[in-house]
């Protein structure tokens, strides 16, 4: 999938591009960061929290969120996909953790950049 102005998205961190290369490798359609959800507002209508899940899967229906946070940071993102989930019930998410994301990279032959998420050498 590309940008809109016909090129690659600028991704945030080496493993969603990773990522985008696993799913355009099996032909899954998907978005960058294509929404932000208010999680928090203030009396007037100021957004507080927000949150933009990295890639959605039209096909899928599905909001994945990334994340290679050591495990003591990964709750702030835990904390957001809960709010998503209380005032978005509707909204299908999935956060894909460093484990997660080194291990689909092994699978698929990225050992280099598994390692690199990790900082240790891929198994």
């Amino acid at each position: 999938m590309n940008a809109p102005d016909g090129g690659r998205p600028s991704f945030s961190h080496p493993s969603e591009e990773e990522f985008a290369r696993i799913l355009d490798y099996y032909g899954i359609d998907w978005e960058y960061e294509p929404r932000t959800f208010v999680l928090e507002e203030d009396a007037q209508g100021n957004v507080l929290e927000a949150f933009s899940p990295d890639f959605y899967l039209p096909q899928q229906d599905l909001f994945i969120e990334l994340t290679t946070l050591r495990p003591k940071l990964i709750r702030i993102k835990n904390h957001k996909i809960q709010r998503l989930k209380q005032r978005y019930p509707h909204i299908n998410i999935k956060l894909l953790k460093r484990q997660n994301i080194r291990n689909m990279m092994i699978k698929y032959g990225i050992d280099e950049q598994a390692r690199d998420i990790l900082g240790t050498e891929a198994q």
